[in-house]
């Protein structure tokens, strides 16, 4: 009898880790664990590393097999800042993607360097969400705590480094910093910002093993660790993407994005020119603004998140914690168009409308980036956690115009980083793990006629508040 083989793959996201333990021959999911993050509301959005690592032995432990896994995989929440002393120990709070205090420090990157050397150099053009200006953030207002930093990591390297006591990091992750491009660390960047390229870890190659869990931890000493990735491309991994099938993911923040056959290059911004876990590239979308804003919506109008209504004139620019895309990072909520006959229904709807909007209108262009044809028949894949709810599907549906699938598989971050783990072990491809475990299977909803009247209300409002909130000129 085959002795079963099963590997952990881990989601370190904003609000919590995710584990799940699944079998390697056919992608079952045969334990899962969970424990919470805390993310600081005050001036800006902060997370101490140090409850990760605890939330990923929690979490990896409630599997009921993390002294029994194969190997290990570790995928995280893109951009943030993790500074670490001599010791290994944080210096400070981790700031986080939506933490947008560096906007001006972002500003005056893309200022120096100019838009189009910046996205030639590193892929994309970087915002307040980016780590290399929340670097320039931290040596602008606390010196002291920059001073002490011997080390800097994302959130997935510091769980990574602490599992196996190796300084590394992926592609994919590593392009989501301001200071990566295809040939390595960029020096220009990095002097620009002060920033040391001996503080950075080492870049693996894809598929190459991070290393083996060390002793001390909750799980077996020597299990193989695979590099992990950041939280998007582990979800690339997870679904078994191939090239132009497009995905929009509706989380914490709302991403759209597809696995690219050329490298993508997009000077305005819209587009985020990222690496892929292997050898490929991810353009992508991103909002800050997505499932959280709406559901805050729906409490201030006292209404399930499901009770919407159609009709109505409203407009509702969610831009509750500023915003990515547009990038517009001093921005705040807005809603226009209110009539006395005005449902809260149809406002909720309105703020559902206004979320998915910057998403789908993205998507065109995150295809051409990465060299498809956006009037392709592709049906939109709808993953995250709010795509299993019916407002939000049918959004999705209302505003696309394409055939909506979703997926019966959940958690696919951590899936993603099983698949990679699992890649270890059999020598395949991740994307190829996760297509054999047919993770991307799921219904299909049929396309209905695109509301473009709901469109042009949208774009017309956000062009009027980019003016008034200070958007760059091309947003405008």
């Amino acid at each position: 009898m085959t002795e079963q083989r099963v590997v952990i793959g881990v989601d370190s996201s904003t609000q919590s880790t995710k584990a799940l333990a699944v079998d390697i021959d056919t992608g079952a999911v045969l334990g899962e664990g969970r424990a919470p993050h805390t993310v600081s509301t005050g001036a800006g959005r902060e997370s101490d590393p140090e409850q990760w690592w605890r939330a990923f032995e929690e979490a990896a432990v409630r599997t009921g097999w993390a002294e029994r896994a194969a190997a290990v995989s570790i995928a995280g929440q893109q951009h943030g800042l993790v500074t670490l002393d001599a010791a290994g120990a944080p210096v400070r709070p981790a700031l986080l993607w939506n933490d947008v205090r560096s906007a001006p420090q972002a500003a005056e990157l893309r200022a120096a360097l100019g838009p189009a050397e910046l996205v030639h150099r590193t892929g994309s053009l970087p915002t307040a969400a980016f780590t290399a200006p929340k670097w320039a953030w931290l040596r602008a207002n606390e010196p002291a705590a920059a001073d002490r930093v011997a080390a800097v990591r994302l959130p997935h390297d510091f769980l990574t480094e602490r599992l196996t006591g190796e300084a590394v990091t992926d592609r994919g992750d590593a392009s989501g910093t301001g200071w990566w491009g295809p040939d390595g660390y960029d020096k220009d960047v990095l002097d620009r910002i002060g920033l040391d390229p001996a503080l950075l870890p080492q870049v693996l190659a894809p598929g190459a093993p991070a290393g083996a869990v060390r002793p001390g931890t909750a799980l077996r000493e020597g299990t193989p660790v695979a590099a992990g990735t950041g939280d998007n491309m582990a979800a690339a991994l997870g679904l078994g993407l191939r090239p132009g099938q497009p995905v929009l993911s509706l989380g914490t923040s709302g991403t759209v994005y597809a696995v690219g056959r050329t490298r993508p290059v997009d000077p305005s911004g819209t587009v985020a020119g990222f690496a892929d876990a292997l050898g490929g590239w991810l353009p992508l979308a991103c909002t800050l603004n997505c499932t959280l804003a709406v559901d805050r919506f729906a409490a201030l109008l006292g209404r399930g998140r499901e009770e919407v209504e159609d009709g109505g004139s409203a407009v509702v620019l969610p831009y509750l914690d500023g915003e990515r895309t547009p990038d517009l990072p001093a921005a705040s909520g807005l809603v226009h168009g209110l009539r006395h006959d005005t449902t809260p229904g149809q406002l909720l709807q309105a703020a559902y409308d206004g979320a998915a909007h910057a998403l789908l209108t993205a998507l065109d262009d995150v295809l051409r980036a990465g060299g498809e044809d956006p009037a392709g028949d592709e049906p939109l894949l709808l993953i995250g956690g709010g795509a299993r709810g019916r407002a939000w599907q049918r959004t999705v549906l209302r505003l696309s115009g394409r055939a909506v699938r979703v997926p019966d598989a959940q958690e696919l971050v951590a899936l993603g980083a099983a698949a990679q783990a699992a890649a270890l072990l059999t020598g395949e491809p991740a994307d190829a793990v996760a297509r054999r475990w047919r993770t991307a299977e799921g219904p299909v909803l049929e396309p209905v006629p695109r509301d473009t009247d709901a469109l042009e209300r949208i774009g017309d409002t956000l062009r009027r508040a980019g003016a008034l909130q200070g958007a760059p000129a091309e947003d405008r």
